[in-house]
């Protein structure tokens, strides 16, 4: 009988053995105190950097924990997995310093940072593969390839080994922790490491309570665990690539519908405003990912008060080429980036009126497409608008509307806004 076919349960016994195995390979990452949240949340707020590891994430744990366990025989012809990015580099990694061959299946949009740094840590025995729209695409290229040549598939987050060494972060954050843990809350993707973490510490420290974090445009344990069984979303938001997939694992659901305490989610834009003021506050890189544990703590400020609390932060691979597209995002979550259509009458001064009469002295224009349509009334321009303060968007509506200034505002219709951001 198959494991997926069998009732897994990770043993405190697997997941310490688990953490031998990592001796040398997985940094023991630091559980440090973070004095701004814990001041902001009034708790105690202790964050648990695994993105300070070698691949700059956890999962360097579950890969190497995996492919080391498979018998030479097994992989004699290589390896194969399937990534959106960080899984990748601890696949990379593992099979360089295990001297294994691994073709290694990502989707195309993964960030570019995210793909030289699987070929950097796999150097000659990774070949990167871009296949598809997203994890689930490259996915199933991923298990055709198996099938077609008999290699081992090392699964990001639906296999025992796999998480068992996600597990090793649990097992880190108890014996580091100095006093009895009240909440916990990490980053759900597929599951791998909610499945191995709430395994060891519900072992250990069965009164910690342990809060999954999803991102918005993707709860796919979410939605699984409300129903009481897995389901595949039909479409989900990618923009948090290391924790967008249409469907969790068969064991890590299981695992996780049992341990996790409470599902939440965090809005993207939520999630770009926790990355920035990480970056600027704490000159801490983190990727959409990384932050999710952090960016969900608003949702439960009353009632971590006074507890002691960890946030994992899962990963730094961010790509800097992505940063205009976090501003933008944090913006219009904060309800200070605005889009309009504006009519401009055909006469002269028409754009000078506009942007000495309608807006306000702290209002920014920072974006400006003009279409000059002759024998018509009005030329039209897309104008975004950054605001100081939200307060200040219906009083400009209201001014645009009153000078016949205004021709539509774009930010709540989806199918036209789609094209600006």
């Amino acid at each position: 009988m198959s494991v997926l076919q069998t009732k897994y349960i990770p043993t405190v016994k697997a997941i310490k053995a688990a953490a031998e195995k990592l001796k040398g390979i997985a940094a023991v990452s630091p559980l440090e105190e973070h004095i701004r949240f814990s001041e902001k949340y009034k708790c105690k707020i202790l964050f648990k950097r695994e993105d300070l590891q070698q691949v700059r994430s956890y999962k360097i744990r579950g890969a190497y924990n995996k492919i080391s366990s498979l018998d030479p025989e097994e992989t004699k012809n290589g390896i194969i997995c399937a990534s959106a990015g960080n899984h990748a580099q601890g696949v990379a990694l593992s099979c360089r310093l295990l001297k294994i061959k691994g073709k290694i299946f990502m989707p195309a949009p993964t960030p570019n940072q995210k793909v030289e740094q699987v070929k950097m840590f796999g150097q000659d025995f990774v070949e990167v593969v871009l296949v598809g729209d997203t994890f689930d695409d490259s996915y199933h290229k991923a298990t055709e390839e198996c099938k077609q040549f008999g290699k081992p598939l090392v699964h990001p987050f639906n296999d025992p080994k796999v998480i068992e060494g996600q597990g090793t972060v649990g097992l880190e954050i108890v014996q580091q922790a100095k006093e009895s843990i009240d909440y916990i809350f990490i980053p759900v993707g597929g599951g791998g490491l909610a499945s191995g973490l709430s395994s060891i510490v519900k072992g250990l420290s069965p009164k910690t309570k342990i809060i999954g974090v999803e991102p918005a445009g993707a709860p796919s344990m979410s939605k699984s665990i409300s129903k009481g069984e897995v389901v595949q979303l039909e479409k989900i938001e990618k923009f948090v690539d290391g924790a967008s997939v249409q469907r969790v694992g068969d064991l890590t659901f299981e695992i996780c519908n049992k341990n996790l305490d409470v599902m939440t989610t965090v809005h993207e834009g939520k999630i770009c405003q926790t990355i920035l003021e990480m970056y600027n506050k704490d000159a801490i890189v983190a990727e959409p990912a990384g932050v999710m544990s952090i960016a969900a703590l608003d949702e439960f400020k009353d009632e971590i008060k006074g507890k002691t609390v960890v946030c994992l932060v899962s990963g730094s691979n961010n790509d800097i080429t992505r940063t205009a597209e976090i501003k933008e995002r944090a913006l219009l979550y904060a309800n200070l980036k605005h889009y309009f259509i504006i009519k401009f009458p055909q006469r002269p001064g028409a754009l000078r009126e506009f942007v000495v009469d309608m807006l306000g002295p702290n209002d920014d224009i920072t974006h400006f497409e003009y279409t000059k349509k002759v024998n018509r009334e009005n030329d039209v321009a897309v104008v975004g608008i950054q605001l100081k303060s939200q307060d200040d968007l219906q009083p400009l509506i209201t001014k645009l509307k009153k000078h016949n200034f205004f021709g539509d505002y774009l930010n709540d219709k989806p199918e036209l806004f789609q094209f600006l951001v």
